[in-house]
């Protein structure tokens, strides 16, 4: 099978390989599950494999097997919680697969490609129409919190300490008075950024933006924007990133020191992943650490 580079990574684990060996059985079944015509993968991937697929009445669709992590297993239950309204819709799921059949946003090209304020001002309009309150199954913030608290010191460690003590025990410290001080549980996506916000003008009675691969928790609103104000896809510098989190704090009404302690948190927690450093997260937490 053809993949995508991104998914390379996969091949690196004995649970990727797995996945790996068996998805060309479960795209033929999903596809004759679903009566589906299979396009070739779209190479923009580093979680799942996403394919154009067409449903026998015509309908422009997208095939996507997600790769078993824990973060994305509850995905479709976001989808349909929020059925349509700001997200791309759920068509079918088999949750035995980990296969999502998704309605296809058209043309589908993302905030990238956007100049950085009116990317800010898409956001500004979406995101309240995704912050429903949710319950079960979705995992609070608080407990995911907790895990990243248990799970960052000991990554730091196998990383050869990658980046100073200090970041870490502010993150820490952070993250442990945040979790247990929030405000309203509404549904936040953990990995909202610029990338997973695609136009969608033939939906334009839903769109013109909808988002995509959500990673759902349950918590307040200032941890929504924290994939926005660190993505590096609206620009990385110390500049770029105080100006989404002034944008993105003041007009959506949400408390700035929080949407910044929780920038720092979670971008710290998600520096390490596998034993690989992401340098760039960790330049973010930096920045705003050290902001005057």
């Amino acid at each position: 099978m053809d993949l995508p580079e991104g998914l390379d990574w996969v091949r690196g684990s004995p649970a990727g390989r797995t996945w790996l060996a068996t998805l060309p059985t479960w795209l033929t079944e999903c596809a004759e599950r679903w009566s589906l015509r299979i396009g070739p993968p779209f190479r923009y991937a580093y979680a799942s494999l996403a394919l154009p697929a067409s449903l026998p009445d015509g309908t422009a669709a997208v095939l996507k097997l997600q790769y078993p992590d824990e973060e994305s297993r509850h995905e479709a239950d976001a989808l349909a919680h929020w059925n349509g309204d700001g997200a791309i819709r759920l068509l079918a799921h088999d949750p035995d697969r980990r296969a999502l059949l998704l309605e296809r946003c058209q043309p589908g090209t993302s905030l990238h490609d956007r100049p950085l304020d009116q990317a800010l001002d898409a956001v500004i309009g979406l995101l309240p129409r995704l912050w429903r309150p949710a319950g079960a199954p979705f995992t609070p913030l608080a407990r995911e919190a907790a895990g990243w608290i248990d799970r960052m010191p000991r990554a730091w460690e196998r990383a050869g300490r990658p980046y100073e003590r200090r970041l870490l025990d502010a993150a820490l410290d952070l993250l442990t008075g945040l979790a247990a001080s929030q405000g309203e549980q509404v549904l936040v996506n953990q990995d909202l950024h610029a990338g997973n916000v695609l136009a969608a003008d033939a939906l334009a009675d839903r769109g013109p933006w909808l988002a995509i691969d959500p990673k759902p928790l349950t918590g307040e609103r200032e941890f929504s924007v924290v994939p926005m104000v660190r993505g590096p896809e609206l620009g990385h510098s110390p500049a770029a990133v105080r100006h989404r989190l002034d944008r993105l704090s003041t007009e959506l009404g949400l408390d700035r020191q929080r949407v910044r302690d929780w920038t720092i948190g979670h971008t710290l927690a998600w520096s390490v992943a596998d034993d690989i450093v992401f340098p760039q997260q960790v330049e973010v937490v930096r920045w705003l650490l050290d902001e005057r």
